[in-house]
This record gives C-alpha cells, structure tokens and sequence, in this order.
C-alpha cells in the first residue's frame, strides 16, 4: 500500500511530501502523524540542516483536511474534552521544530494547508498558487489555523481571507510578505535550492539552538525574554560551532560546522 507521505533525502535536506495528489494533498490523522514522524526523524539527524514540506504534482500543495460527512451530517467529529486533535499536534511540533522548515508551495494552499504554510519558516511558492481559506463558506471558521496566520498575516488581510472566503494569488502574498518568494512554475525548484544553500550552509546549532529559543521566547513578556536569551545567548557561546564561527571570522576562512 502506498503511503501518503513520503520522505526523502536530498544531501542535506530531509524532503517530506503528502502524496495525496487524487485527493489534493488533503490532510488526514495518517498524513499528519507522518509529517510528525518525518519532522522527528530529521531532527534526530545531525547532518540534516534544512526540512521541505511540499505536496505531490503541480495542482496542490494540500487543500486542507479531508473531509467526510459523519453519521450525523457534520464534516467532521472532534472531542471538546480532548486538545490532542491531530491537527493541533501537528501545529505544535511544526513549532517545535528545530531546523529549518520550508514550504515549497507547489500549488493551491487552502484551508489547512495555508496553516501549514503559515507554520514553516520560509515559504517558495509558484506564483499562480492559490492562498486561502474558504470555511466560513460552508458554515465553520478556521479555528485551528488561527494563531499561526495571526503570525504571518496582518490583521486586516487576515480577516478579510477568513470573512470573505475568497484567496490570493501567490504573488499577492509576496508583496506581503506572507509568502518570501513566489517565482513561475518552472522556476519554483531553483530558488528553492538557491535559498536552501543559503541555510545550510550556516551553523547548525546555532539554528537549532536560535530556533527553539524563537519558541518560547514569543510566549513570554518582553522581561523575561530578555532574561531568557541573556541565559540562551550565553550557553550558546561555549558550543563548538560558536567557537569554530569566532576562529574562522578571525583567521578570514570558511568555518568547518561540526553541529555541537
């Protein structure tokens, strides 16, 4: 049976795709939990730098959940008594994740699927893509998605998409700055790799150490951040990637990262 995620290695990048293209790339628990495992497997990788979540073909990136009509007419069940719906753990782990996620946005992203353009890092979209969520027009708001569009898009844009219903193109987004770069088509892979040599290239624990402490710090009032990345900033001095980084600024050559 075919799975409907597949991960793939590419030097140092870990590629995850939602292989759904009959269904849009939709999303589901299966799909979910594998770009759970997916995230987890690269993150116990050292030589991984970088993460690229995209769909499958050239019409979806993902259309969002894929949803069924219960018993009771509903599109779908969720248990008010139970936070573990496996879109919110997706959500979280996505926002955990401590190397670099890009979205390479290979077609229309909607619904959920802008959530989890919303939840990478860096985006690299086609132009023409459609960015979107449609739920208010069949009776229901995105909810799960909230916080992290509230992230990316400014207020107004953002409650003009959930409102209306109605998406953007791409190249809207870009001028937005929602998405970093939207290109043609055929120039979608090229500047994905131009912009993943431009990551992994860096320190690695410097990312990693920089990304997990991003997660917290935008929970906490501006005091107890500052107190936090004194303590961050602080450990991360005494890594062997910061020291190997002040030896090869000072010696005027390339650092050679070891990831500790």
């Amino acid at each position: 049976m075919t799975q409907p995620v597949t991960i793939e290695r590419r030097g140092p990048v870990q590629w995850i795709t939602i292989s759904r293209e009959e269904r849009r790339n939709a999303l589901n628990e299966r799909v979910a939990e594998l770009i759970h495992s997916g995230l987890d497997e690269a993150e116990a990788d050292r030589t991984v730098r970088a993460i690229v979540l995209t769909g499958a073909g050239d019409k979806a990136f993902c259309a969002g959940g894929d949803l069924q009509l219960q018993a009771d007419g509903t599109p779908f069940t969720i248990d008010v008594a139970d936070p573990r719906h496996y879109v919110a753990r997706l959500l979280r782990r996505m926002d955990s994740c401590r190397l670099p996620l890009v979205a390479r946005v290979n077609g229309h992203a909607l619904a959920g699927g802008l959530g989890l353009v919303c939840a990478c890092d860096l985006v690299v979209a086609r132009e023409d893509a459609l960015l979107g969520v449609s739920e208010v027009k069949v009776g229901i708001f995105p909810m799960m998605i909230l916080p992290f569009l509230l992230r990316v898009i400014s207020y107004r844009r953002m409650m003009e998409l959930c409102l209306s219903g109605e998406p953007m193109l791409a190249r809207e987004a870009e001028g937005e700055r929602i998405v970093n770069y939207a290109v043609p088509a055929g120039e979608l892979d090229t500047k994905l790799e131009w912009l993943l040599g431009r990551i992994t290239d860096k320190s690695p624990t410097g990312i990693r150490l920089g990304k997990q402490a991003l997660s917290k710090i935008r929970e906490m009032s501006t005091d107890a951040a500052l107190e936090y990345a004194q303590f961050m900033l602080a450990n991360m001095a005494r890594t062997q990637d910061a020291r190997e980084g002040f030896a090869a600024f000072n010696e005027k050559r390339k650092p050679n990262w070891s990831g500790e």
